[in-house]
Formats: C-alpha cells, sequence, structure tokens
C-alpha cells in the first residue's frame, strides 16, 4: 500500500491519484534541484501536459504599446510566422549579398563545384584534370566534362544540391554557392519555426533563429559550396517534422481521453496503453529528410540512431502522461515497429534512389565491379545471387568507408573535437595578400593587403553555449524536461561520434551540424535567466536586462557588418566585410 505524505494530499482534485514519498536517494538529489515524477499523472493538468498552450504576450506590455485586447491578439497571431520570416530575411541578405565574392575556389570547393557540375549533367562524377580551376573561372563554357568517372567519396545528395544551383546560375561561383546559401538561410526560418513549438514561445524561437542568423561558422559555411552546410540542413528538417510528429500524437491522445463531469480530461491506463496513434506522415517525413542526410555525409547515421530512440522515448513520456501504468511495455507493443518501419527502410530507400544517377549509367567509378568478378574464374563468390548494381553500391561504399577510417593524413587546420566548443583550431578557407594597386588593394597602402575566410563561431556565442549546455543536461537530468533533452541528444548526435574516430584528420567545420542545437540551448538559458511568468516583475527586469546585454553583445558584429555594407558599396572596391563572428570572414581588408 503506497504511503502518503499528509501534507502532499492538501489541495489535490478530490480524484487524483496519491503521491509517493520520495526515495532517500530522491530527496538527496533534491538539493540539487531534481523533482521526482509523480506516482501516475494527475487529472488537473492533463490536458496541457500532452498539448501545452503557446505563450502570449503579458498584459503587461502590451499596456506599454499602447495596444487594446484586440489589436494584441492580431499582433500575436501576425508574429507566429512575421517574426520569423523577419529573421530569415535578415539572414538572408547576410547570406545572399555579394554572394559570387570572391571569384575564387575557395578550399574544398574544388571537389565539391565540379563533382557537382558532372553530376548534375551526365548522372556520376567525372576524373578532372588537377589545373582545371583557373579555367573554369575565367572561361567556364570552354570546360569539358570529362567521361572518365571520379572516385569520390561522398555519397552525391549533397553534390545534386549544388549541381541544382550550378545548372540554374551556371557554372561559376555563384551558381555552386546559391544553393547552399538558400538552405541555409531557410535553416532559420526552420530553427525559429521549431524553436517556437519548443519552447511554446514565439520570441524564444525568434531569438534562437536570429542567434543561427549571426553565427559566424553557420555564415561562412552558408557562402561555401560545402557538404556539410547541406547535412545541417537535413538534420534540421528531421528535427523539426520529428517535433511536429510529437506534437500530433500528444493531441491524439488527449482527444481520446475521457472527460469528467467538470470537463477536466482524465488520464486512462487502457486507452494510454492500447491505442493506435495511427498514421504519422511526419515521422515517414523524417524518415526521408534523414535519408538524405545520410546521402550528403555519413555521420547522419549516427544522426538517425540517436533521433530514433528520442523519438520512441517521446511515445513512452506521452503514454505515461496519458496515464499507462507500463508505458515501456504498450510502446514496445504498439510503436517500436512502426517507427522503425517509419524511420528505416523509408531512410534506406531515400539512400539510394539519391545514387539513381549512378545506378542508370555504366561508366560510374565501380558501377561494373560485380561483373568484372563474375568474369573471373570461380564466380563472384557468395553472394552472387544479388543483383549486379547492389554487389557493386557495396563494394563502392566499403572502399570509401577504408578510405574514411584510414585518413590520418596530418593537416595545419585540423583539430580534435574537445576543442570544437571552444572554437579552438578555426580553418582557413582562402588566403591572399595583393600587392597596393592590385586585385583592390587601395594603391595608397603602404605595405600588402589580406582578405581572408576563416570559419570562426561566433565567439561569445559558442562561449555562452559551453554554460548553456551544462545548464540543459542540469534541466534534463534533474527537472525530466523533454526540451532540454531533445537539444542534447541533437548535439549529442552531432558531435558525440567524430570522438570515436580522433586519430582520423578533422575539422572544426564539421560542428556546423549542431549549431543550431547550441543556439536553442542558448535561448532556453536566456529564457531561464528573464525568468518564468509567475516571478515578480522586479525579478524578471533583471533578467531581461542581463538578457539582453548577452543578446546585443553576441549581435554586436552583425552592427559592424552593416557599417561594411554602408560604407563599402562596391564590391569591385572593397569585398564584404564579413565580421560576424569577430573573425575575417569573407575578405575584408587589413
Amino acid at each position: 500500500m503506497t504511503r502518503t505524505a499528509p501534507e502532499a494530499l492538501e489541495g489535490q482534485h478530490p480524484m487524483a491519484p496519491t503521491v509517493a514519498e520520495p526515495s532517500s536517494w530522491q530527496l538527496r538529489l533534491r538539493r540539487f534541484g531534481y523533482r521526482p515524477p509523480a506516482a501516475g499523472t494527475l487529472s488537473i493538468g492533463t490536458r496541457d501536459r500532452l498539448d501545452p498552450p503557446y505563450t502570449r504576450p503579458s498584459p503587461r506590455v502590451t499596456s506599454l504599446l499602447g495596444l487594446g485586447p484586440a489589436a494584441a491578439d492580431r499582433l500575436w497571431r501576425l508574429a507566429t510566422w512575421g517574426g520569423p520570416l523577419l529573421v530569415a530575411a535578415v539572414a538572408g541578405v547576410l547570406r545572399f549579398w555579394n554572394l559570387g565574392k570572391p571569384h575564387a575556389v575557395i578550399f574544398d570547393e574544388t571537389y565539391y563545384a565540379k563533382d557537382s557540375w558532372a553530376l548534375i549533367n551526365q548522372g556520376y562524377e567525372g576524373a578532372w584534370p588537377k589545373d582545371i580551376d583557373k579555367t573554369i573561372l575565367t572561361n567556364p563554357d570552354s570546360v569539358l566534362i570529362p567521361t572518365d568517372p571520379g572516385y569520390v567519396v561522398h555519397p552525391p545528395m549533397g553534390k545534386w544540391v549544388i549541381g541544382l544551383g550550378e545548372k540554374i546560375f551556371g557554372f561559376e561561383p555563384f551558381g555552386w554557392r546559391f544553393m547552399v546559401a538558400l538552405l541555409g538561410t531557410l535553416s532559420v526560418l526552420m530553427l525559429c519555426r521549431i524553436g517556437r513549438r519548443l519552447f511554446r514561445s514565439t520570441f524564444l524561437g525568434c531569438l534562437a533563429g536570429l542567434l543561427l542568423a549571426v553565427d559566424g561558422l553557420h555564415f561562412v559555411m552558408s557562402r561555401t559550396a560545402l557538404l556539410d552546410q547541406v547535412l545541417m540542413f537535413f538534420v534540421l528538417a528531421a528535427f523539426g517534422c520529428l517535433v511536429l510528429d510529437r506534437d500530433r500524437t500528444r493531441k491524439r491522445l488527449a482527444a481520446a481521453l475521457p472527460e469528467d463531469e467538470e470537463g477536466v480530461l482524465r488520464p486512462d491506463a487502457e486507452i494510454a496503453e492500447t491505442l493506435r496513434l495511427g498514421w504519422r506522415p511526419w515521422r515517414i517525413a523524417a524518415g526521408v529528410t534523414l535519408g538524405l542526410a545520410a546521402a550528403t555525409k555519413w555521420n547522419g547515421l549516427y544522426v538517425m540512431v540517436g533521433f530514433g530512440l528520442m523519438t520512441v522515448l517521446w511515445d513512452i513520456g506521452a503514454r505515461r502522461t496519458a496515464g499507462a501504468v507500463r508505458p515501456y511495455l504498450a510502446v514496445l507493443k504498439k510503436d517500436v515497429l512502426p517507427a522503425f518501419v517509419s524511420v528505416v527502410p523509408v531512410a534506406l530507400a531515400t539512400y539510394l534512389a539519391t545514387w539513381t544517377g549512378w545506378l542508370v549509367t555504366d561508366k560510374g567509378y565501380f558501377r561494373d565491379w560485380a561483373e568484372k568478378q563474375d568474369a573471373l574464374p570461380g564466380g563472384g563468390g557468395t553472394w552472387s545471387w544479388l543483383p549486379d548494381w547492389l554487389r557493386s553500391l557495396w563494394h563502392y561504399e566499403t572502399e570509401v568507408y577504408n578510405f574514411h577510417v584510414g585518413l590520418t593524413s596530418p593537416h595545419t587546420y585540423e583539430s580534435n573535437p574537445w576543442s570544437w566548443i571552444v572554437l579552438g583550431r578555426p580553418v582557413s578557407y582562402f588566403y591572399e595578400s595583393p600587392a597596393p594597386g592590385t586585385a583592390g588593394c587601395p594603391a595608397s597602402a603602404k605595405e600588402k593587403c589580406a582578405q581572408e575566410i576563416l570559419a570562426l563561431g561566433t565567439p561569445l556565442l559558442w562561449w555562452a553555449a559551453c554554460f548553456a549546455l551544462v545548464y540543459v543536461l542540469w534541466r534534463w537530468a534533474f527537472r525530466r524536461d523533454w526540451r532540454a533533452g531533445a537539444i542534447a541528444c541533437a548535439v549529442a548526435a552531432g558531435w558525440v561520434p567524430w570522438f570515436l574516430y580522433q586519430e582520423r584528420t578533422i575539422f572544426l567545420f564539421y560542428a556546423v551540424v549542431f549549431v543550431p542545437y547550441l543556439c536553442l540551448a542558448v535561448a532556453m538559458m536566456i529564457g531561464a535567466i528573464i525568468g518564468p511568468r509567475a516571478a515578480t516583475e522586479r525579478r524578471r527586469t533583471f533578467g531581461a536586462v542581463a538578457a539582453g546585454c548577452l543578446v546585443l553583445l553576441i549581435v554586436w558584429k552583425l552592427h559592424l557588418l552593416l557599417a561594411d555594407l554602408h560604407r563599402h558599396p562596391d564590391p569591385d572596391d572593397q569585398w564584404l566585410g564579413a565580421d560576424v563572428a569577430g573573425h575575417v570572414g569573407l575578405a575584408a581588408w587589413t
């Protein structure tokens, strides 16, 4: 029989289940902020726990603005999309302004720009001559696509994306950067909306998007034709799909629960444990986007594992909140198999679909490997009964995996994953030091000028994220906050796997995959600094001032960038000074 503390019963709904006394270890953890879960789910607030309402502006704020209730409601509804679109517009201006500068092949663009051009035109990557970059920049129309297949070490999806921009705008820097800049801008819009749904706050959602818009690493990666920004986009899209699926599922559970005579939603163990959650299109969409992520770079597979576990745990929490006595068993019976089918086979089919160009040609690298194996004495071996294309693709993937795990050549800009969060070793994408009077360097300059593209996150944002991650982990461990758990899971899925390959040559810019979740963590921490709505006006005022100072310091470099745009409107006179992150971004003269 459950013993109940008398004080725990005071003020409870008469039909609410009793709350068991916390154990000794729970009592000890309370000094760190731990709150033990209730024994069963209280009926009061069950609807809000399953489908929390969105926060609206405080009456004090609307009264200061001189708005009546009707005007305040219209403003709130307008802000739900207007705010994110405004933040995305700012991000778009920063990412598209003077996108074709520098007119050069930057860092690994030398691989992906050419491979994308070959892929979009002939379905497979070609073996390009070593000294073709200068010809591409001066006279791209004269460049012939090589028909000999090239050996590439990444799946094709990211190159399909880059190649689409080249197909529209031509084989030149603006063309191969266009789609990456577009996805970078759209990712800011998505993060605003994801953050809004996550925190039930338009303000915090837009704040997370703004932080992403002014992050230096995300900014530089949005203006460079590399695969990692494309990967980041698909991973973020998958995260958003799963958050939408979570909300939709919990609404379905809430709609199925009974109400008592007072109209209060009541938990029901039978419904919570037996209800089939039906068609879940957003989870299938997550499977598609996770497949596209893995088809861009293979570290998307680790994300699929992390997100798959996360969505199953969300189902457990939903059924427990709805009243399930054995939520783990209920999810095992009702949800695990549909979750697996919705994500893994869908992702695999999507991955294979991105190889269509290679599959339909007979000239792709290793495309005829299986056929050649069958022609050897003894035939193709144990797996000869499989289709030739599948065996050839498997062999190709095996060779690529061996390449990646064996890539240990030292590089000037390589870094250990431990150092990423504090920006220990940024990567220089481009550097040039022209003499006075050449390449835009003023003739009056006494010494050579210098221009550089440095992939470096906004320092204060990333350093604040170090504290925000600690807060998020505390919130998840001791307050059982699912939002904190989701952010921690996304960061871990994008970061932790790299610790398994510390001997491999790896770089800081790989961290762009989890930058959006650092911004969500900082936004969540800023929300805590501002304080809950129930706090005193004095508490929220001090919190708002402190949070405002932090945000202003983070976005201060945006002001410097806009000043550069005003002072140097002619791109031929001086390149855009992209000093968003306290670094020389897209080649500001020094």
